[in-house]
């Protein structure tokens, strides 16, 4: 720790310290998953599409564009950088292309989704 950085406490806790650097770098990977992930999901469309797939399986462009209101370019725009991403995949039929979430993928975002599902049925009134 650089020495010219001011702090007021008076005792550092060393063991502490380490211990939280070892957690850390033990997790790096994780991390470096993790934030890649919620980078791509911090777009509001992109949140919305993953939502989509998680709830319907899997949707191909068409369906995303009449459901977003976007054109099917834009829309495929997103589904490109998720792809790119890795957190979504795609399966041919014919000549349309369906897009899914990955099953790893569909763990990490499942409690974000709840949260949207729960928040939007407390607000809803009878």
């Amino acid at each position: 720790m650089d020495n010219n950085q001011s702090c007021i406490r008076v005792f550092a806790d060393k063991v502490q310290i380490n211990t939280c650097r070892e957690k850390l770098q033990a997790n790096e990977k994780s991390f470096g998953k993790l934030s890649s992930v919620l980078a791509l999901a911090g777009n509001e469309v992109r949140l919305k599409v993953l939502f989509l797939l998680e709830e319907e399986g899997e949707l191909c462009p068409c369906d995303l564009s009449d459901i977003l209101g976007m054109s099917i370019p834009a829309v495929s725009q997103h589904l490109r950088k998720m792809k790119d991403g890795k957190i979504i995949e795609a399966r041919r039929s014919g000549q349309t292309i369906f897009y899914s979430l990955k099953p790893e993928q569909t763990m990490l975002l499942q409690p974000f989704f709840k949260h949207i599902i729960n928040n939007n049925s407390n607000n809803v009134t009878v």
